[in-house]
């Protein structure tokens, strides 16, 4: 899941190879990756051979590429009509129900054999465990992905750690779903989508189109962004479509999976020993553009990761004008041999973040400066150390003024706190006029502090310190995640705070204790331990206390509430209360928070600007509530 080359890279030396084999047909070898799939299982999981080859697509880069494959399709069949598909850049995966059960799930692997990861598919959410009609025996294909927005918390979460970070959502994804914990997987907020039928025993199925609208019927994700084309004009127009709205969607897709609807012509067709005649994928092409790296800036987050940043000549690149590109961290600026002054090839990892792809040595002039890691913090001066094991640099320094004000920031952030109107622009006027110097001094702060700082008056003054003692009555769980305890996230807090009421109870605690919660490690674990035996922590616990700050877990979810049993999805922005807020107020009534719209969903809140969760909800026909239907259900 830790790739040497690019997809783009990939695709090229895989066309070079097919084009070498043509050439010179003798050097050919019958283990050439163009006759086989993907890569061998791993042997740490148990291996689960395919009852029937899960093959991959061939795939074509240009316009007439694709009409040349559409040409021979209308050529070789009667009934040449084809169903086109966004290509989810994710991990392949085949699923078998039992009697409507499901009960094995494997990856592609080498096409024969893939690894069994049946528990940890059994953790994504919008993957039923049972069917709707308990069918025989049924075997589906589809895509596990990770979402671009978990893609970027996640990495931001792993980069805080000082961990390595994911080069895309599709390693992401595949190094999330090979994990021997399924807690981990778990927490990785992991989606799918369904695409074909391989075998079905129960049910007659004579087309790709009714194969993906049985599976919806069946309760199983499937994407209702396909098209039913009858002309190269169709997949043209379709193609170009989602060429174009990419970087809008929330998971990344690499292409256009097009395939023959006709499974009687199908069977005409056949396949070869790597792929099926009868569909392709159009991949599209990789936007990488060349500008120049002109400096670098060294920032330091909330747990004292020292990290650099590229600052570069602006470019146009995937509808955005980039100007910045994180590094990451040192060592990876070593691997690359990235100077300043550098001629750089960027592109967006998953079409979402700016990375620098390689620099380009062949035209430096001498006058290049290489990027080494500062022996002191720029922001305090003090010593920077990398850790044995660890990949990031860090301040020591726990007093660091950067440090400091990140660590304010995430504490009054929406997932944390959630103190309305105290963003990081007054979190620095707070620290330039030496107000503040720690999370606990926020709660001494008057309307009288307020009034000196700049865009304050009479009536935001007395807001935010209105947002700020509001504040005091959150959750403990809010709490702990608010203290930024390495990799102590909001669900894990959440989890923690069931078996540890109340502040004291996690200073009171031992590791082993911790290591007795569900998905809570040695790392974790350790984690705690460390920040509570800390005097500093506890004082500044001891100061939150007496300000007034709750510090015990109020009661959770009601199991047998109003609206126990029932699934919610929402979207778009609500005028009366955050989206964390909404949350909390149907889970403590006993409803069930969810990422994704399925048949299996109850009702879909409607905010301001909806997303395609709403357009989703239409055409499933779940109920849709507006914001005032809402207060109302949550008032009975």
């Amino acid at each position: 899941d830790d790739p040497l080359v690019s997809d783009s890279e990939y695709d090229s030396l895989m066309l070079e190879l097919k084009q070498l084999e043509k050439d010179h047909p003798q050097f050919a070898r019958p283990d050439s990756p163009t006759n086989r799939v993907g890569g061998q299982a791993l042997p740490k999981f148990s291996q689960i051979a395919h009852r029937y080859p899960q093959l991959s697509l061939d795939n074509v880069f240009s316009r007439q590429e694709l009409e040349d494959f559409y040409a021979r399709i209308t050529r070789t069949v009667a009934e040449s009509e084809i169903v086109a598909e966004l290509k989810i850049d994710g991990v392949s995966i085949t699923i078998i129900y039992d009697n409507g059960c499901l009960i094995s799930a494997a990856t592609r692997g080498n096409g024969l054999v893939g690894e069994d990861v049946t528990n940890n598919v059994k953790t994504i959410r919008n993957i039923p465990w049972q069917l709707k009609t308990p069918l025989p025996r049924l075997e589906v294909r589809g895509e596990i992905y990770m979402p671009k927005k978990e893609f970027l918390r996640l990495n931001q979460e792993r980069e805080e750690n000082g961990e390595k970070l994911f080069a895309n959502p599709r390693n992401a994804a595949a190094g999330s779903l090979r994990q021997l914990d399924a807690a981990i997987t778990a927490k990785r907020a992991l989606e799918a989508f369904v695409y074909d039928i391989i075998y079905c025993e129960g049910a007659a199925i004579n087309s790709q189109q009714q194969a993906l609208e049985y599976l919806s019927a069946q309760g199983l994700p499937v994407n209702l962004d396909y098209c039913f084309c009858r002309s190269m004009e169709e997949i043209n127009r379709y193609t170009q479509r989602f060429q174009e709205e990419r970087y809008s969607l929330p998971y990344e897709i690499d292409g256009i999976v097009v395939k023959l609807d006709s499974f009687r012509g199908r069977d005409e067709l056949g396949t070869t020993s790597r792929s099926p005649r009868w569909a392709v994928a159009y991949k599209f092409p990789a936007e990488e553009k060349q500008t120049r790296l002109i400096g670098v800036e060294i920032n330091v987050g909330r747990t004292g990761v020292v990290a650099p940043t590229a600052i570069l000549e602006p470019i146009a690149l995937a509808g955005s004008t980039v100007s910045r590109a994180s590094l990451h961290n040192f060592d990876l600026v070593r691997s690359k041999d990235i100077r300043i002054g550098d001629l750089v090839i960027v592109r967006k990892a998953g079409d979402i973040i700016p990375e620098i792809v390689r620099p380009l040595p062949e035209v430096r002039n001498g006058e290049e400066q290489e990027i080494i890691p500062p022996e002191t913090c720029p922001a305090c001066n003090s010593r920077v150390v990398q850790l044995d094991g660890e990949i990031a640099h860090r301040c020591e320094n726990i007093n660091c003024p950067a440090r400091v004000k990140e660590s304010l920031i995430f504490f009054a952030s929406r997932p944390a706190m959630d103190i309305d109107g105290l963003g990081p622009a007054v979190i620095e006027q707070l620290l330039d006029h030496k107000m503040v110097s720690a999370i606990d001094d926020l709660y001494n702060l008057t309307a009288a502090d307020l009034l000196q700082l700049e865009r304050f008056g009479p009536k935001s003054a007395e807001n935010l310190i209105k947002a700020i003692n509001d504040s005091k009555g959150r959750p403990l769980h809010r709490l702990i995640t608010a203290l930024g305890i390495r990799h102590v996230g909001a669900k894990t807090a959440r989890q923690l705070t069931e078996w540890f009421p109340s502040i004291e109870a996690f200073i009171q605690a031992k590791p082993e204790e911790y290591l007795a919660v569900d998905e809570v490690g040695a790392t974790i674990a350790g984690s705690l331990t460390a920040f509570f035996a800390e005097v500093r922590n506890r004082e500044m616990i001891k100061k939150l206390q007496l300000s007034g700050v709750n510090t015990v877990e109020m009661t959770g979810r009601e199991k047998d509430g109003p609206l126990s049993e029932q699934t919610f999805v929402l979207t778009g922005t609500l005028n009366s209360m955050s989206r964390q807020e909404a949350s909390e107020r149907i889970e403590s009534r006993g409803g069930k928070i969810v990422n994704s719209v399925s048949r299996k969903t109850d009702y879909v809140i409607r905010g301001n600007e909806p997303g395609s969760k709403y357009e989703k909800a239409l055409v499933l026909g779940i109920k849709i509530l507006n914001e005032e239907e809402f207060l109302e259900l949550l008032k009975a």
